[in-house]
């Protein structure tokens, strides 16, 4: 049995009052940052960019509002308005100032925001016109590049609008030195410089850049112990008093100087975490091992007796509460892609130590704890799995899951670490790997690793195929022949690589332009403080200055390519039961199944430039017109039952996911023509591309930007998540999809794959029910597969809540590689999650 106490502790009335504030009300914008950063860009034209975003940051955290709010033992808000949000000017705003009439009724992350909000912002834009990342990024791109973005081939708007994010930075060395302690190693290295060194004057400007971003920090921490001293000289509940001199006691020593107690580095943690989301708007910062770097301060403290376990539990519960008061407003097309208000902050429990022992130990099961106390979507909590792990805390893990929130995500580190030790780190290094964001591995503390750099969509590059390369009447792409003119299987698998590698490269055209737009504008000196070896280096994270240099975009769509080239194989050149113009023309007829407004406006627009390009005038009569001729469109009573054939014949067809090895291998082929080209390029900090092979919830929208698939797919519907099969397709039990799911080449995908599965409740009833789910993850990673995540909910509890949101505002679903709660998703991506095939039981 492990040293560890897993006894379980009650939660705390504090807690569900935390919470409740919390929600009280629609997150809401506010104009702040966006006015003090602009005020500071003013003062200080002239200057290096990197001083300018340090004296930025200086002047934000000197000038933000603060609040405690009640009853709060950890404190420090980015916003006044609970669960409020920052603007980022810096980054992009034309597109807030365009939804401003709609992003509080928009069907995905609404934000309420007010008429003198909408004034405040508007005056501080006005100063980023020509100035913003994503006007530079646009100029370095390829003109192919931004036509392929415009046919949806890819979309990069993670990074293109915001900031990067996406990473774990040194909790453990502010909690083990403060600030102090990293000022003091700045210092060092300034006086290691000497004015003869190439790189002395951009060195020590950026090393100046560091001292000035500590000390803000520290400035922001002092405001709060003065704003807890003057609130505790007005308390009148004695209790309360106490609590609010703890807090000032505790903000005046961290983060300026090492934690002292297990509430300080509670609080220390905190703060750095915050305010890496204050200086730039990226998301999946994520806290990552919190159980081991937070585990000797707990220990100290409970051998002293200075701490009880009840109240180390009710604050990691509080530090729960406030990674859900962290929040970001995204424009309406990326708010479909990432629905739920999540941040993706990815915290991870269990694994082993750079020694190869188990890691578990107390903070490991509260962490556990913390989630089924709070229940809500952050963190994303991650558990890390392995031959020695404690079935005691998987056990605790799958109780947990079992409550339905989509918690915690299971990973392999027999996969995973392998996986990062063949990109590069060291052994020592990649056992001590943590999650970013959704599903990302990385070296914590040494990593700029561009997760989630793009989304793929794997399908665009099939239909390309057999369009010859066109779209809506317009080329697109590269032309690889007529398809109808192709005699074997593969030469139609060669087109298809083809259209892939082409369309990969302008993804990654694409990256590097944005990638060079964020090093030239936008170097954040205080979270490279936080990641190697950029102080020794003397340059930020975006300049390069982490030891490890990744870009990982994702592809997504595997399951729908297999089928779809199962089909092509099977149905075609094999059995000849159809032939490629058949199938050619049912797939732009939808499989008779009648054209939708989407394609019936991509006929319009392409009826209209037809007429233009004639010389003759197109007003919007005639593209309704066309329009609705489009919609009413019948085709005769032969064709549409042909059409219709076709479409069963394909549906009968064996599918991905059934543990079938001859539309498996078509899998693991299909994510090779993804994963293979793009690990051979380049990125500009010195790195390499590595693949992921998932979507967030972005299969959704993109889904409706594609047109019908060859695997009985309908136009614009969902296309696959994930590594999993389609919705619906797995119809051989859970064992069964595993096997075909770890027939794909997990550790090429080094930049992660997500696996969702959805579980009915009776499944995991009882202590046999939580035994069985265990052995299920087992057998799936002892096959090498990478992760897990589960949805524990029945369908008609699902379809429920859809009709009746007011009876569910607690239901926590999993998404993609996070939880969000069900009823702040839009109806399309709930539409998708109830789809999504549900096992009753482990076979």
């Amino acid at each position: 049995m492990g040293n560890y106490d897993s006894t379980p502790i009650a939660k705390s009335d504090r807690i569900k009052r935390l919470v409740d504030h919390l929600y009280a009300k629609m997150p809401e914008i506010e104009a702040a940052r966006a006015e003090l950063i602009t005020e500071s860009f003013k003062a200080t034209e002239g200057q290096p960019v990197v001083m300018r975003k340090a004296r930025s940051f200086e002047h934000i955290l000197k000038n933000l509002p603060i609040i405690i709010r009640p009853e709060e033992l950890i404190v420090g808000s980015t916003t006044i308005a609970p669960r409020g949000c920052q603007t980022y000017p810096e980054f992009s705003y034309e597109w807030l100032e365009a939804e401003f009439e709609t992003v509080e009724t928009r069907s995905a992350d609404p934000f309420y925001i007010s008429d003198e909000t909408k004034k405040r912002l508007l005056a501080a834009d006005a100063y980023w016109k020509g100035k913003t990342t994503s006007e530079l990024a646009t100029s370095y791109m390829a003109p192919e590049t931004l036509r392929a973005m415009k046919h949806n081939f890819f979309t990069p708007g993670n990074y293109f609008y915001n900031g990067v994010g996406h990473v774990t930075v040194q909790y453990e060395t502010v909690l083990a030195i403060g600030l102090n302690g990293v000022k003091e190693k700045v210092r060092k290295e300034m006086e290691n410089c000497h004015f003869g060194d190439a790189d002395y004057s951009t060195k020590m400007c950026f090393l100046e850049s560091i001292l000035i971003s500590c000390d803000a920090v520290i400035t922001y921490a002092n405001r709060y112990a003065k704003m807890a001293e003057e609130m505790a000289e007005k308390e009148t509940d004695a209790a309360r008093r106490q609590e609010l001199l703890t807090i000032a006691r505790v903000c005046k020593n961290v983060p300026e100087f090492p934690a002292e107690s297990f509430q300080e580095a509670c609080q220390s943690f905190w703060f750095i975490q915050q305010v890496l989301q204050i200086e730039s708007s990226g998301h999946s910062i994520s806290p990552g091992r919190f159980d081991q770097y937070m585990y000797p301060y707990y220990e100290k403290d409970l051998k002293e007796g200075s701490l009880t376990r009840e109240y180390a539990q009710e604050l990691i519960d509080c530090i729960w509460v406030k990674l859900n008061d962290l929040n970001k407003c995204r424009d309406a097309a990326s708010a479909e892609g990432f629905a739920g208000y999540s941040l993706f902050q990815n915290l991870i429990v269990g694994g082993q130590t750079v020694q190869g022992r188990d890691a578990t130990n107390d903070l490991s099961f509260m962490c556990i704890t913390a989630s089924e106390h709070v229940f809500l979507p952050m963190p994303s909590l991650s558990i890390r799995v392995w031959h020695g792990s404690s079935k005691a805390l998987l056990m605790r893990a799958a109780e947990l899951t079992r409550t339905g929130i989509g918690l915690p995500a299971y990973y392999n580190d027999e996969v995973i670490i392998p996986a990062l030790v063949h990109r590069g780190a060291t052994m020592d290094e990649a056992r001590n790997y943590n999650i970013i964001g959704c599903v990302e591995p990385q070296v914590p503390g040494k990593t700029d690793g561009w997760h989630d750099a793009a989304f793929f969509n794997m399908c665009r590059p099939l239909e390309m195929v057999f369009s010859n390369g066109y779209d809506n009447g317009e080329i697109a792409s590269i032309q690889t022949g007529n398809v109808e003119s192709f005699q074997s299987f593969d030469e139609f698998m060669e087109a298809y690589r083809k259209q892939m590698l082409y369309n990969i490269e302008l993804m990654v055209n694409a990256d590097n332009a944005i990638d060079y737009a964020h090093a030239k504008l936008a170097p954040l000196p205080f979270e490279s403080c936080l990641v190697d070896d950029c102080i020794k280096r003397g340059m930020s994270a975006q300049e390069g200055g982490a030891i490890y240099n990744f870009t990982g975009p994702q592809g997504f769509g595997i399951a729908n390519v297999a089928d779809s080239l199962y089909t092509i194989k099977k149905l075609v050149f094999e059995e000849k039961r159809i032939t490629m113009g058949e199938l050619k023309k049912a797939l732009e007829m939808n499989y008779g199944k009648g054209l939708d407004a989407t394609t019936a406006g991509d006929i319009a627009m392409q009826v209209a430039r037809g007429l233009k390009d004639a010389g003759q005038e197109v007003g919007p009569d005639v593209i309704a017109n066309t329009i609705r001729q489009v919609l009413e469109l019948e085709l005769p009573e032969d064709v549409r039952k042909r059409y219709e054939e076709i479409h069963e014949m394909i549906l009968e067809l064996p599918k991905y996911g059934n543990d079938i090895d001859e539309v498996d291998e078509l899998a693991r082929e299909a994510a090779y023509f993804y994963t293979r080209p793009l690990e051979t390029f380049k990125n500009p900090r010195g790195g390499m591309y590595q693949a992921g092979l998932y979507p967030v919830s972005a299969n959704v929208p993109l889904g409706a930007q594609t047109g019908a698939t060859p695997d009985g797919r309908l136009a614009h519907t969902p296309v696959a998540d994930g590594v999993g099969p389609t919705s619906g397709f797995d119809i051989s039990g859970p064992t069964a999809s595993c096997n075909s799911v770890a027939k794909l080449d997990h550790a090429i995908a080094s930049n992660g794959t997500l696996f969702n599965m959805k579980m009915h409740p009776t499944a995991m009833a009882g202590e046999k029910g939580l035994e069985s789910f265990i052995s299920l993850i087992r057998g799936y990673f002892d096959q090498q597969g990478m992760h897990m995540q589960f949805n524990v909910v029945d369908r008609a509890t699902l379809l429920d809540a859809q009709a009746h949101p007011e009876k569910y505002s607690g239901l926590i679903v999993r998404v993609a590689g996070y939880s969000a709660l069900f009823t702040t998703l839009s109806k399309s991506l709930q539409d998708d999650i109830i789809k999504r095939t549900e096992q009753a039981d482990n076979r």
